[in-house]
């Protein structure tokens, strides 16, 4: 289960952008966990009302908490109970916190259930030169995110300028500019796939057949590229491939087959911003192995990338005893762990 950490200072729309990906979560069970803001308000979400130190949950599956960052890996822990049924944690830190804490937080979980989402952070483009004249900080938690989210781009003058600056003090990170918080679920997490509903309308049902349903196009903001290859992939040339990968490229997912390095398993690939994840998995019993990834980005190549992949095929017969030794860097447990982006 993806754990996301939404960041940004106070008023730059991170209640906004998470009300959004809850009343568009594609059916998405999300749960959300606000941090330290004490007795808070979100306006969105007005059947939850005021919300305190207690868990209110949600009619369409949502789960909201008040909590204290001391208490953020018991409501992790609680939060990924199976009986909920809940598919992505979305932690919405305070204005005034320290992002870089949170995303230890989540890294340092014993948890086996989740995974490192991705930092998220939110900055007003109508006001980011006094933001960032008043709170220096912004330059350094720029340059830990993983995606930007540009928003209140329709108030600002000069977006385009706002945009440029933005993209010269991230580090490799996507950057996209949005308007009331919209951006496209599938940017940070899947989707349950659509089914047919039967009885009383969703969320999802009725922001779709309301205004703001048709309001912006939310897939304009990023491209992405599917890749599937027959052939094992190399995985050195695998490695020097994610080891290089550009600016933008924020998601990474899917299952690469190894060949003769591995025969017995197949490899889940978990990648955000630069935070890298291999997970070994034995190969279904009749399922034809193939590798299969999904390139999720703001402003990539993508023509370029799938080349790049192209040249990751490998026919050779045999497998060199130490090709593997860069993936397994990246695969949990191994003693030379070095997949943390912080």
């Amino acid at each position: 289960m993806p754990v996301v950490v939404l960041a940004g200072f106070l008023g730059s729309g991170k209640t906004t952008l998470l009300n959004h990906l809850l009343h568009r979560s594609g059916g998405s069970r999300i749960g959300a966990v606000v941090n330290d803001f004490g007795a808070i308000e979100i306006d969105a979400m007005a059947v939850a009302g005021a919300l305190g130190d207690s868990t209110v949950s949600l009619g369409n599956g949502c789960l909201c908490c008040a909590v204290d960052a001391g208490e953020l890996d018991l409501y992790l822990e609680r939060l990924t109970e199976p009986s909920l049924g809940i598919d992505v944690i979305v932690i919405e830190a305070s204005g005034l916190a320290e992002p870089q804490e949170l995303v230890r937080m989540v890294l340092a979980s014993e948890d086996p259930r989740i995974v490192y989402g991705g930092l998220v952070e939110v900055v007003d483009a109508a006001e980011f030169d006094d933001t960032r004249a008043r709170h220096p900080e912004i330059d350094r938690h720029l340059a830990l995110a993983d995606l930007v989210v540009v928003n209140k781009a329709d108030r600002a003058t000069d977006g385009e300028r706002v945009l440029g600056l933005v993209r010269s003090l991230v580090d490799r990170a996507a950057v996209v500019p949005a308007t009331y918080g919209r951006i496209d679920p599938e940017f940070l997490f899947d989707c349950r796939p659509s089914e047919e509903r039967v009885g009383q309308l969703s969320f999802d049902d009725l922001h779709e057949t309301g205004a703001e349903g048709h309001a912006g196009h939310l897939h304009s903001a990023y491209d992405s590229l599917s890749f599937v290859s027959r052939e094992p992939l190399d995985p050195r040339r695998l490695m020097e491939f994610l080891d290089s990968r550009p600016e933008g490229l924020y998601r990474i997912k899917g299952y690469v087959d190894f060949g003769p390095h591995d025969v017995h398993n197949r490899y889940a690939v978990h990648a955000v911003g630069r935070f890298l994840r291999f997970y070994p998995e034995p190969w279904p019993a009749g399922d034809e192995r193939l590798s299969q990834l999904v390139l999720i980005g703001s402003g990539i190549d993508t023509a370029a990338l799938d080349k790049q992949l192209d040249a990751c095929r490998s026919e050779a017969p045999h497998a060199d005893e130490r090709g593997m030794w860069g993936v397994l860097r990246y695969v949990p447990g191994t003693e030379e762990d070095l997949g943390e982006p912080v």
